[in-house]
């Protein structure tokens, strides 16, 4: 069977080595040796200064919308994975949905004007499949609005904009370290702050609120990254890099299979530095995406529709009313992300090209 990712396990014994210092230290969670090696030797190779690791990306993006204590709507996109919606929702506020660039799957930002009320205290944008949003004019119309900026950044690690880390960009980003990302800690994640003292509050509302038994600051939450989890980061970091030139060796086959076919694939943005976190293709219809997607499974072969449905389609997430969003919702409806993974063999590419390329009429 072959999935759309497979998770990277690192070898077993380094892993182990990880858990004898664990079993040695006595030290599950709360700011132990290994939570506090992994936020460091992260914040290194991401080229980022105030980064707390939190218990998974969901948390990330909780702790962001109270830190910056937002109210009221929050612009989003309607193409993301259906988290980043929810986490408005669920926080009490309102996602007001922006239909997308038809290139980049990200936000678009000649069209966030257009829906800034009164009542809209932020931007929350993903940078869809680890390519850019248009960062620059997000924070042009963020600055001319008084807005504060979030972007989920779950899908990229690693990736860079003109030499720096795209998680630099925006008030906060935040990273989703869950088993089947890139770089993963089975689960986990991270928030990253441009401003210090935010990161600093974002720090004690992890753990509850406070620190010790007798400094209490605020209302917090137990998001905090156990050890075990940590472990498995430190195991994987040494050998990002591989796992990154791995895939781009596999996007590159891809690109080469399918270059003359009626389906499109993003280039990488002139300036990005790429991980290769995904393998999106938009088909020219939704029947021949499901014609595709049905041959390929037939053959136990399980790409995924990532993302639908489009997230304005959703019922619970219409507080403010329908808004069609129609480059997002036809994107929905054709796209799916092929395999890629590490393991990934040529044979096994060109088998899953050869398939989706036999349904297209």
């Amino acid at each position: 069977m072959i999935t759309v990712t497979k998770t990277f396990f690192p070898p077993f014994e380094d892993y182990q080595a990880k858990l004898r210092q664990i079993w040695e230290s006595g030290w599950l969670t709360n700011d132990g040796q290994l939570g506090n090696e992994l936020a460091i030797k992260l914040g290194q190779y991401l080229g980022v200064s105030h980064i707390e690791l939190v218990a998974n990306g969901m948390l990330a993006l909780q702790l962001a919308i109270n830190a910056l204590d937002l109210k009221g709507e929050i612009i989003t996109t309607p193409f993301s994975y259906v988290a980043t919606a929810n986490v408005i929702a669920w926080e009490g506020c309102t996602p007001v949905f922006v239909d997308i660039d038809e290139k980049t799957f990200c936000i678009g930002p000649d069209l966030i004007e257009s829906v800034i009320t009164e009542k809209t205290s932020a931007i929350m944008a993903t940078h869809v499949y680890g390519y850019p949003c248009d960062v620059e004019k997000i924070a042009e119309i963020a600055g001319k609005h008084n807005l504060k900026v979030i972007y989920d950044g779950a899908h990229c690690f690693g990736v860079k904009l003109n030499g720096q880390s795209l998680l630099v960009q925006g008030d906060i980003s935040t990273l989703s370290f869950h088993a089947t990302k890139l770089f993963h800690t089975a689960e986990g994640g991270a928030v990253i702050c441009r401003d210090e003292n935010v990161s600093k509050r974002i720090g004690v509302m992890k753990r509850f609120g406070h620190f010790g038994e007798d400094d209490y600051q605020e209302i917090g939450i137990n998001a905090k990254m156990s050890e075990l989890h940590a472990a498995m980061g430190l195991c994987i970091l040494p050998v990002i890099d591989q796992i990154i030139e791995r895939r781009r060796q596999i996007a590159t086959l891809y690109d080469e299979l399918i270059k003359n076919s009626q389906l499109y694939h993003s280039n990488v943005p002139h300036g990005v530095e790429y991980n290769y976190n995904y393998y999106p293709v938009l088909f020219p219809t939704h029947e021949d995406m499901m014609r595709a997607r049905k041959a390929l499974m037939d053959k136990d072969i399980y790409p995924r529709r990532y993302f639908y449905p489009s997230l304005n389609t959703l019922p619970y997430l219409q507080q403010a009313g329908y808004k069609t969003c129609p480059v997002s919702e036809s994107a929905a409806m054709r796209v799916l992300c092929l395999p890629l993974y590490s393991e990934l063999q040529t044979e096994e590419i060109n088998q899953i090209a050869q398939i989706i390329l036999g349904t297209i009429k």
